[in-house]
């Protein structure tokens, strides 16, 4: 509510006219502080938190429940009732409220009225979320998910006895990051969007969220949910993380560190996929967890310069691949002496011996590092002969 109250006020301020903010049962939910033209409707629906159902009929009649967009609403003057413009509020098509401005000293413009309907859509998440919300408060509940995450067991306690998570149910944490380097209020708005409507439906998964600057988290009780339903709700193209399932909700702050690295992995290594479960990332497990690593020397010579960026896919796969060659020539399409070729050169410049185990262990390892850190970017197909 306290989100709603925010975006309200602001609005009104922008616009330099009151408004009020009703649920779909014209219900009073929020306004803004109230000056200039007002009648008797506007002050009864402030002070009873609703108007009476001859005002509601009387404005369903003029379409407000099946309106798409803005409109103008003529006066009554027989019900003390100046004309208004309204804008509905709406999530996926559903109507949530309506936005209510008083149409006189001056009209609303185009322009004014166009602002306002820019505004619904975040309206429309508040009011969506707080519908969602079940003992607690919607921002109530938000803070209790944040703390939840941030490993304070309290807040377990508080989202159990709300009945916003069933107790003695393993919880999942599921994390969408952007794949945008820079998140923008249009890409958290996305987020909480397709977050949102997964709420809805996987309603039996008694599914709780949280929206970061950078990346979104997802809690899910019983089976986990899996990474495809996430993508599909998502306006914006992300990566998926999936951490471990936890016995109960007061541990889901593990599970949430663990899809965190997960998602930040498949980020930088699109050989992963959309989707990474923490349980099968292998190495990488263990190399995100690393900080002030240094590279094997020759391997920094070779990231040095664009153009051995063939030879560092050719020395990856072949150590991926423990060093076979035959298998190396065949996922590359390359020619075994030209294989045979790359990899002198990079002995060459690497200085190093790609016969010694410990040599091909720094390398390998080097390799996912600069994954990791952005360094080393390989192209998406394997080198050509």
């Amino acid at each position: 509510m306290a989100d709603l109250q925010r975006t309200v006020d602001e609005l009104a301020a922008r616009l330099d006219r009151p408004l009020l903010l009703e649920d779909r049962l014209q219900r009073v939910v929020a306004y803004s502080e109230q000056s200039g033209a007002m009648d008797d409707i506007r002050r009864d629906s402030i002070l009873r938190r609703h108007t009476t159902p001859e005002i509601r009929q009387w404005l369903r009649d003029a379409g407000i429940h099946d309106a798409p967009a803005p409109l103008r609403t003529s006066g009554a003057p027989h019900l003390g009732l100046l004309p208004r413009v309204c804008v509905p509020v709406r999530h996926d098509a559903a109507l949530l409220g309506f936005l209510w401005f008083i149409d006189v000293d001056p009209a609303m413009s185009d322009a004014q009225i166009a602002q306002a309907a820019a505004t619904a859509p975040a309206l429309a998440l508040a009011l969506f979320h707080e519908s969602l919300a079940t003992g607690l408060a919607s921002h109530r509940e938000l803070e209790a998910v944040k703390g939840l995450l941030m490993g304070e067991r309290d807040a377990a306690r508080q989202l159990i006895e709300a009945g916003a998570f069933p107790q003695g149910l393993p919880v999942t944490v599921l994390v969408a990051r952007p794949l945008s380097d820079e998140p923008d209020q249009a890409l958290r708005l996305a987020l909480e969007q397709g977050l949102l409507a997964l709420r809805r439906r996987l309603s039996a998964h008694h599914p709780l969220h949280l929206v970061r600057y950078d990346h979104a988290a997802l809690l899910v009780a019983g089976v986990p949910v899996a990474a495809e339903e996430v993508h599909a709700a998502m306006s914006v193209p992300v990566v998926v993380g999936i951490g471990r399932a936890r016995p109960a909700l007061a541990e889901a702050s593990g599970s949430y560190k663990e899809a965190r690295h997960a998602a930040e992995v498949a980020a930088r290594v699109p050989g992963l996929g959309r989707s990474a479960e923490w349980a099968r990332l292998g190495v990488y497990r263990m190399l995100t967890h690393l900080t002030d690593h240094e590279l094997h020397p020759g391997l920094d010579r070779l990231l040095d310069d664009d153009q051995h960026l063939p030879l560092l896919e050719t020395l990856e796969t072949y150590l991926d691949l423990a060093g076979s060659a035959v298998a190396t020539s065949r996922t590359l399409r390359l020619h075994r002496t030209s294989l045979y070729y790359r990899l002198r050169r990079v002995q060459e410049l690497a200085r190093t011996d790609l016969s010694d185990g410990g040599e091909r262990l720094a390398l390998h390892l080097s390799l996912k590092l600069a994954r990791l850190s952005g360094r080393y970017r390989p192209r998406e197909a394997g080198p050509a002969s």
